[in-house]
């Protein structure tokens, strides 16, 4: 294998400091699918690892003082190379790296980041925290500890370590812990079923499955247009629902921080804030009211997120603490799949 997969994961991962997501990166180039396949193992490897490599970045090279973003990134992926793969050479990882630093022009660099990667081997270090040892940032992993308790919280970090396991739905992949929330809904034929938030449409389809006609609603137009088994609505920029209390059904799958994706969407854990935890409640406050008032007599509404944040669900449910039946999440670690909320309403 060549440079062209530590080419193209460097440029993602330059990406990504920018705010871009890695998935969509990765998939907005054709290249050689094996070296596609390196790129993304490095890409979400370094993601997941990120404060540890960091950590072992200061290990080799005695140096606490910043980095250029073009040297760090050259030396995240040399050393992910070498210390969390098998297969590839160190002295390759070591002269691609090199390469890079080269080719961002950070040509003084050179000799530093060829040193520092030469000391790197696979000997155990011992990381001076929880949070490092799990590449968690302390604010999170420690509320999550108050959240959900020490084990639980490390074992949910712990899973997010790891490649999430491919699940199968139809012709979708679609997250095994995702695939509970529909369910909730007790969905038959007759009844009239919305879907708040649809896109991309994985529960959208898994909820046709019970014979009901859905009706799909999402901002984007680009979005809802791949849905092909709902009748589809585009809301406004207020998700003002143009609806009478008709619907027996109603999933409020609500945009959310994504905390419950930490494994497939590892960059969110180095950009989320504490402030996005309260602008997302905020949004799914007006977006679960919005649903509610559509709802008919007896009906039946379920409210969920791939979030793990106390903000986001117990919080934002409290509103409406008159129409809760049952809520709870799945934890990964504990259940397979992906983090969830979920609470029922009535």
């Amino acid at each position: 294998m060549g440079t062209n997969a530590r080419g193209f994961a460097f440029d993602v991962l330059e990406a990504v400091e920018h705010g871009g997501f890695a998935d969509d990166l990765l998939r907005a180039q054709a290249i050689d699918p094996q070296e596609a396949a390196l790129a993304s193992e490095i890409v979400f490897g370094v993601l997941r690892h990120r404060s540890q490599i960091d950590y072992l970045i200061g290990h080799y090279s005695g140096r606490t003082a910043k980095l250029d973003r073009e040297v760090r990134i050259a030396l995240r992926i040399g050393i992910y190379q070498i210390r969390y793969l098998d297969r590839i050479p160190p002295h390759a990882a070591v002269s691609t790296s090199v390469d890079l630093v080269k080719r961002a022009r950070k040509s003084s660099a050179v000799g530093f980041v060829n040193a520092v990667l030469r000391k790197v081997d696979r000997d155990p270090i011992p990381y001076p925290s929880d949070a490092l040892a799990l590449s968690m940032p302390d604010w999170l992993l420690g509320k999550w500890e108050t959240q959900f308790g020490a084990a639980a919280a490390y074992a949910a970090a712990a899973y997010f370590l790891s490649k999430p396991p491919a699940f199968q739905r139809g012709e979708r992949q679609m997250d095994f812990g995702a695939q509970q929330i529909v369910p909730l809904l007790r969905l038959e034929p007759h009844h009239r079923f919305l879907d708040v938030c649809a896109a991309p449409g994985n529960k959208t389809l898994q909820a046709a499955e019970s014979g009901v006609q859905p009706v799909a609603c999402d901002r984007s137009r680009k979005r809802l247009a791949a849905i092909p088994v709902a009748r589809r609505v585009q809301l406004d920029a207020a998700q003002t629902l143009p609806f009478q209390p008709v619907f027996d059904r109603i999933l409020v799958d609500a945009p959310c921080s994504g905390t419950g994706t930490l494994g497939r969407n590892p960059e969110i854990k180095w950009r989320v804030t504490p402030e996005e935890f309260a602008r997302q409640a905020e949004r799914q406050v007006q977006i679960l009211r919005e649903a509610l008032a559509v709802l008919a007599p007896n009906g039946r509404l379920v409210y969920s997120t791939c979030s793990l944040e106390r903000e986001e669900n117990e919080e934002v449910i409290a509103h409406f603490a008159d129409r809760i039946q049952t809520h709870g999440y799945r934890l990964p670690g504990r259940e397979a799949g992906d983090g969830f909320f979920h609470a029922v309403l009535a």
